[in-house]
C-alpha cells in the first residue's frame, strides 16, 4: 500500500485541526463584528459570499497544480513535480492580481448587481469589507498555490503550523482593530488582509527548500510553461468554472434573501458559519483526497484510490455525525452567542437543526466523492452535474419554496438539501462504474 495508518493519521489529522483553525477565526471575526450590529454582520456576510467565489477559483487552480504535481509523484519524477508546482503559482498570483484591481475599480457596481437594495447602513458595511480585503486574494491565491502542493507531499503539518500563527495575527488584529481602534468592519477587514498577507509569505519562502521533493529552487521564471499549464488548466478549468457557477448560484440565492429582512440575513449569516463547523469532517478530507488519490493515479494504483476514497470518507462520516450530534443538541446556546434579535435566533435555530440531520445523509458524497474524480482527470462530468443540480434545484426550488410558497429562509435551506442529494445519487452511480478510472489512465500525467 502507498500509505500506511500512521501515513493517513500524519496528512488528517492536520488538516482537520487546520479546517477548525480557520472556521474558529470566521467564527471569531462574525462574533466580534456583531458587536458592532446587525448591518455589519449583514453586510460582511454579503461580500462574504462574494469572496468565496474568488477563493474558491483559486482553490481549484491549487487543486488542478496539486493533482498534476502527485502525478508527478507518484511516477517518482520529483522535478516534474516542482515545475509544475511554480507553474501554477505563477498563473494563480498573476490572475488574482488582475482580480483584485477589477474588484477595488468596480466595486460599487459589483455590490450593486449582486446585492441590490439593501439598508443604507449594511451597504456601507459591505463596501468598506469589499474594497479591504479585495487587496488579500494575491497572498491568498500564492497561500492556496503552495498548501496544496505541501498536501501533496504529505506534510500538512506544515500548513496547520501557518495557518495557526495566521489565525493567531487575525483575532490579534481584530481586537486591535474593531475594540481598541473602533474601526468596525473595515478593522476586521485590514486584519484579515494582513494576516493572510503575512502566511503568504512565510509559506512561500518555505517553498524555496530544496530539501523538499517539491520546491521552487531554480524554478523562477514569468515564462508559462504550456504543456505543463495545459495540463494543469484540464483539471483546473472546470473545477473553476464549476465553483464560480456554485457560488454565483449562492449569491442570487442570498440576493433572494436580502429581500427578507435585515433579521433574515442575519440569521442566514450565523447559520453559514456554523454549518461549516457541521461539515468540518468533510471539508478537512477532501485535501486529503485530492492529494492522495492523485498520487495512487501517477502510480498507476487504480484499486488503491479506490480503497483510499471509501476509507477516507468513512473516517469523515463518522466525524460528520459527531459533529451534526453537537450541533442539534447546542444550537440554542451557541446561537445565543450571536446576540441576535428573537426572530432571527428562532430562525436560526430552525435552520441549523435542520441542515445538521440533512447533512448526515447527503453531504460528502456530495462534496468529498467527487475529489477523487477529479484527481482521476474526470473533471468534466463533476462540473455538469454540479452545475445544472445548482441551477435548477438549489435556486430554482429556492425561489419556488422560498418566495413563491412563503417558506423564507427555510425554504432556501430545503432547496440546498434537495440539490445534495441528487448530486449524491448522480455521484455515487459514477464511483460504482469504472468510467471514471480509465480517465485516470487517459490523463495520467
Amino acid at each position: 500500500m502507498l500509505y500506511s495508518r500512521q501515513d493517513l493519521k500524519k496528512l488528517i489529522v492536520p488538516l482537520v485541526f487546520e479546517q477548525l483553525l480557520a472556521l474558529l477565526v470566521g467564527l471569531a471575526d462574525t462574533l466580534m463584528i456583531s458587536s458592532v450590529g446587525e448591518a455589519a454582520v449583514s453586510g460582511v456576510s454579503l461580500v462574504d459570499t462574494i469572496n468565496v467565489l474568488i477563493i474558491n477559483v483559486f482553490t481549484a487552480f491549487g487543486t488542478g497544480g496539486a493533482v498534476i504535481a502527485g502525478h508527478y509523484l507518484g511516477k517518482k519524477n520529483s522535478d516534474g513535480a516542482c515545475k509544475a508546482g511554480w507553474q501554477i503559482l505563477l498563473f494563480s498570483a498573476l490572475s488574482s492580481l488582475l482580480v483584485t484591481v477589477l474588484f477595488i475599480w468596480f466595486h460599487n457596481g459589483i455590490l450593486q448587481v449582486v446585492i441590490g437594495r439593501v439598508e443604507p447602513a449594511v451597504m456601507e458595511n459591505a463596501r468598506d469589507y469589499l474594497v479591504i480585503t479585495a487587496v488579500s486574494f494575491v497572498p491568498l491565491a500564492v497561500y492556496n498555490a503552495c498548501a496544496g502542493l505541501f498536501r501533496t507531499m504529505g506534510d500538512s503539518r506544515t500548513t496547520l503550523y501557518i495557518s495557526l500563527f495566521m489565525n493567531v495575527l487575525n483575532v490579534a488584529g481584530n481586537a486591535i482593530l474593531i475594540y481598541g481602534a473602533q474601526m468596525g468592519t473595515a478593522g476586521a477587514a485590514l486584519s484579515t488582509t494582513f494576516s493572510r498577507t503575512v502566511a503568504a509569505a512565510v509559506i512561500l519562502a518555505m517553498m524555496f527548500n530544496a530539501k523538499r521533493p517539491i520546491n521552487f529552487r531554480g524554478q523562477v521564471t514569468l515564462r508559462f510553461r504550456p504543456d505543463l499549464l495545459k495540463k494543469i488548466l484540464y483539471i483546473a478549468l472546470p473545477n473553476s468554472l464549476e465553483n464560480s457557477l456554485f457560488q454565483l448560484g449562492k449569491i442570487l440565492t442570498v440576493s433572494m434573501i436580502s429581500t427578507m429582512g435585515t433579521y433574515a440575513i442575519a440569521a442566514n449569516a450565523v447559520c453559514n458559519t456554523l454549518a461549516a463547523f457541521n461539515v468540518l469532517p468533510g471539508t478537512a478530507i477532501n485535501s486529503g483526497i485530492v492529494a492522495i488519490v492523485s498520487v495512487c493515479i501517477g502510480a498507476g494504483e487504480l484499486e488503491q484510490a479506490r480503497y483510499y476514497t471509501k476509507k477516507l470518507m468513512k473516517l469523515a462520516e463518522a466525524g460528520l455525525i459527531a459533529m451534526s450530534v453537537l450541533i442539534v443538541l447546542g444550537s440554542g446556546p451557541i446561537i445565543g452567542f450571536y446576540h441576535l434579535s428573537p426572530q432571527a435566533t428562532r430562525l436560526a435555530q430552525q435552520v441549523l437543526i435542520y441542515h445538521a440531520v440533512m447533512a448526515v445523509f447527503a453531504w460528502l458524497l456530495s462534496f468529498s466523492l467527487p475529489n477523487t474524480f477529479r484527481a482521476a482527470g474526470d473533471v468534466m462530468l463533476p462540473m455538469g452535474v454540479a452545475i445544472a443540480s445548482m441551477w435548477i434545484f438549489r435556486l430554482g426550488f429556492a425561489y419556488l419554496l422560498g418566495i413563491y410558497f412563503g417558506l423564507g429562509l427555510m425554504g432556501v435551506w430545503i432547496a440546498m438539501t434537495v440539490d445534495w442529494i441528487f448530486r449524491a445519487v448522480c455521484f455515487t452511480l459514477r464511483f460504482r462504474g469504472h468510467k471514471w478510472e480509465r480517465k485516470m489512465m487517459e490523463k495520467k500525467a
